[in-house]
Order: C-alpha cells, then structure tokens, then sequence
C-alpha cells in the first residue's frame, strides 16, 4: 500500500514539478543570426517542445542580425534582465570577435547560462562541383592559390577560424567569404557563386544531394555521412566547430538564470528534441549554470591559444 501511495504520489507531482518549471510569460528568444542557419533551426526545435511542455507559453523568435552575431550580443544587455528574454550566443564567436577588437563587446559582457549543443566542422562544395574528394580539393587549391573561394558564417567566427586552420594545416591559400550566417550563405552555394564552404553538419544533412561534403572535424565518420572522411584519417588532428546556447541579460537574477538553465536542460532530455537533434546533425551538450565558470574558463584559454595561432586580431 505504501508503495502504491508513493508512486501516485510521484505521478500527481511529476505535473506540477512540470508546471512550476515553465516560465509565467512568454519567453522572448533573440537570435544573433538570419532565419535559416544552424542557430534558428535549433531554436525551432526549441520552440516546438517547449510548447509541448508549456502549452500556455509562447516562444516568440526575434532576429537582430549583423556583424556576425555581433549586433545582438553587444545590445543583449539592454534588454530587461527579467528571466523571460534570452538570447542566442556562440563559441568560439564570442572569445574571438573581442579578440579581434572591432565588435562593441567583450567575452565577459555576455552571460550564457546553458549550452545546448555542438556543430562540427565540415568542408563542402557544390554538387555540380568538379572537385569529388578533398584530395582533388587540396590539388586544386594548390594548383591556383588563391582562387578558390569558400563562404562561411560571419567573421572571426568558427566558420572563419576553421578556413584558417585548414589552410595553414594543408599548406593551402583559399579566400574566406563572409556571409551573415548559414541561411544566407546556402544560396550562394547553392548555385555555385563561391567554390565550397566551410560550414556545419546540419547544413549538409539538409542539402544532401545539393553539397558534396568532403572532411569533417569529428572522432569518427558521422552516420548520416559514412563516406565522408574525418580530418583526422587526413592526417590531422582536428575535432572542432561550433557549441550553441543561450545567454540572458547581465541583470538577470541569478535565480531567474538557473530557472532558465534547468528549462533548457529539460528541453535537451525530451526524447522529441533528441530526436530532432539527430535527424538535422546537432550533437547535444548539457552544460547549465552551475558548470559554466569552469566551462567557459577551459574554452576561453582553448579560443585565446587558437586565435593567437591562427592570426586572428592581426590582420
């Protein structure tokens, strides 16, 4: 009997441990970044099982795009600090823009409080592209210095800082070519105005058929890509791209920033945005408040050794 009574009263408190976890407003969630790219598609995701577990609350996405995420994150301390607005934020974006020195903000100006997950690298070129493996690729950029052209999400971003590892690690000279983010890039190479792309995973899940990926920066093969070689079955050691989260205004209570963490720790451990996670190529992180000073320490040294090597803030 009293086991009985203990698991209807777990079930009659699991709704309301629920609804106590859901915001009492809606939930503004500012993007950094165009419709389209890795950053609005993740929080669609979001969008979607947050309403899923808060049917009473909206997740209303707004876009202050520019400057590679720039714009946003040095405005995102102007906005009320009242637990409700939160802001999309990226690595390595905010540790080398600073660095760099033309962007408003610093590294410390930006409070995430949760990292959701992580998007490695990949090298890509249009289908009709005459260039089928990396090696025709390296050939080719050997062959002509300088002429091949691979776009990329925003400057001093982790599109930019991979252009210039593969080109310093495989003796190449490629030209990097800004986009606002990935959304705005995809048409470009979509119809063959740049060679290539240094991008993310997701964006050649999505444009399979369209893009032939040619390396990627993981441990091992992704499934959904069995025939595309890792950098480091190339021959370098190289396991990197993008981690994803959300920030909130510096005067956001600290209670109201771990309510927001726990939420979006719940959001990545429904079994619906796993799933999504893994259809669109997103690999997810769980790293919420309590984790995030040691976090950020170990990749702002990462980001600052990485920038220095690869020149960024010397140009």
């Amino acid at each position: 009997m009293k086991t009985l009574l203990a698991t209807l009263a777990l079930a009659l408190a699991a709704p309301l441990a629920a609804a106590q976890a859901c915001p009492d407003k809606n939930v503004m969630y500012w993007q950094a970044f165009p419709p389209g790219g890795e950053s609005d598609l993740s929080a669609r995701h979001q969008q979607v099982v947050l309403k899923k577990r808060c049917p009473a609350v909206e997740t209303i996405i707004q876009y202050k795009a520019g400057a590679g995420g720039a714009l946003m994150w040095t405005q995102m301390n102007q906005l009320p600090g009242d637990g409700l607005n939160v802001v999309g934020v990226n690595l390595p974006h905010i540790v080398f823009q600073p660095i760099e020195g033309t962007v408003q903000y610093k590294t410390q100006d930006v409070q995430p409080v949760f990292w959701f997950h992580f998007t490695p690298d990949i090298l890509v070129v249009p289908e009709a592209s005459p260039i089928k493996t990396f090696q025709d690729f390296i050939r080719t950029a050997k062959a002509s210095p300088g002429k091949l052209s691979l776009g990329g999400s925003g400057l001093n971003s982790a599109n930019h800082a991979a252009h210039e590892r593969m080109n310093a690690a495989f003796g190449v000279k490629t030209v990097y070519v800004p986009f606002k983010g990935t959304g705005d890039m995809a048409t470009s190479i979509l119809g063959a105005q740049i060679d290539g792309a240094m991008t993310y995973t997701p964006f050649a899940i999505a444009n399979k058929g369209r893009v032939r990926p040619l390396a990627v920066a993981m441990e091992r093969r992704h499934p959904a890509m069995p025939d595309v070689p890792t950098f480091k079955e190339l021959g370098v050691d190289w396991v990197d791209g993008a981690y994803r989260g959300i920030g909130v205004p510096k005067s956001t209570p600290p209670e109201a920033r771990k309510r927001m963490s726990d939420l979006w720790a719940a959001l990545n451990n429904d079994p619906e945005m796993k799933e999504l996670a893994a259809k669109a190529g997103f690999e997810l992180v769980n790293v919420g408040v309590e984790q995030m000073d040691a976090f950020m320490a170990e990749k702002g040294k990462l980001y600052t050794e990485g920038a220095a090597r690869l020149g960024l803030g010397k140009r």
